[in-house]
């Protein structure tokens, strides 16, 4: 293990696990306890408790009060992030979303997520939603899906066009990008069967790499099996990704529940990178940790 400490931009848990529904495949939701028993095994500092507001594709949804309860519980572990809806209160395109972000604002969310809903990227509610994260300056990470139903995410198409809309409508807001669907992007020659699975094989540049460099607004969220796989399937492809845009990679874990085990995959991946001289001290520590600190504005005194 070396000896830089990460910061975990994806964290899912649960404040009441032992009311917690259990599902057969994964688990149940981790508790904060079983989160940092985890974190203390991968050598990370904190992470950000993610809350789940949408219903669509969940056991049941994670809410912004209980992400900020164990957050508060552990402080020295965990941030937090709300999730803001882009359906809440009138569920229309015009609703004022201001109380909803100056409440969780003032008690200390550092941004949006993971949103999870079923929507077109630039439906008009979620453009909505999008304006005040802009204006109250907190970062939006993001799901995607390939279609309506069959799972979870703001749905858009091969290419992303829907992401770049929004991506240029909202210059000042930090998008964080995350999922099978984003991550299938990384190469362009996807096909369409397989963009909300796990592609294999060498990658070709795809358009991840050119919405990065159009657009500094953009991050990404390496967690989960879509992260590791999207790396891991061209060694040589990622060495190139991860150095070039090392500015705005974020180390994450994505862990949903008791039985994952896909964040030790990963992190054995990256150090690996490290330790054969693919990854620069200087970029590893900023995967790890330091563009979380510095786009969270954490501060560890």
């Amino acid at each position: 293990m070396d000896s830089i400490k990460r910061i975990d931009i994806h964290s899912h848990i649960t404040a009441f696990p032992e009311y917690a529904p259990d599902c057969k495949w994964q688990g149940r939701f981790c508790s904060a306890e079983e989160m940092i028993e985890i974190y203390d095994k991968l050598n990370i500092e904190k992470g950000v408790i993610l809350p789940i507001s949408a219903a669509e594709g969940q056991m049941t949804p994670m809410t912004s009060e209980s992400a900020k309860f164990a957050a508060d519980k552990y402080p020295d572990r965990f941030l937090w992030f709300c999730n803001i809806d882009p359906r809440a209160l009138s569920n229309g395109d015009k609703t004022d979303l201001s109380p909803l972000f100056k409440h969780y604002k003032k008690l200390g969310a550092k941004g949006v997520g993971e949103v999870t809903c079923q929507l077109y990227f630039d439906d008009p509610r979620v453009d909505n939603m999008l304006s005040y994260a802009e204006e109250f300056e907190m970062p939006v990470l993001f799901h995607l899906h390939t279609k309506f139903g069959g799972s979870y995410g703001l749905v858009d198409e091969a290419g992303l066009p829907r992401l770049e809309k929004m991506l240029k409508k909202h210059p000042r807001l930090n998008f964080i990008g995350h999922s099978q669907v984003f991550w299938a992007e990384i190469s362009n020659d996807c096909p369409e069967n397989e963009r909300g699975g796990a592609p294999k094989g060498k990658v070709t540049e795809g358009r991840i790499s050119k919405l990065l460099r159009e657009y500094p607004n953009l991050w990404c969220d390496i967690s989960a099996g879509s992260g590791w796989n999207a790396l891991s399937r061209d060694p040589e492809f990622a060495e190139k990704f991860l150095n070039e845009f090392a500015d705005r990679i974020l180390y994450g874990c994505d862990v949903c529940a008791t039985l994952n085990t896909h964040q030790y995959l990963m992190d054995e991946f990256l150090r690996k990178m490290y330790a054969d001289g693919m990854l620069k001290p200087d970029v590893w520590r900023k995967i790890a940790r330091e563009n979380a600190i510095s786009l969270l504005k954490i501060n560890l005194e």
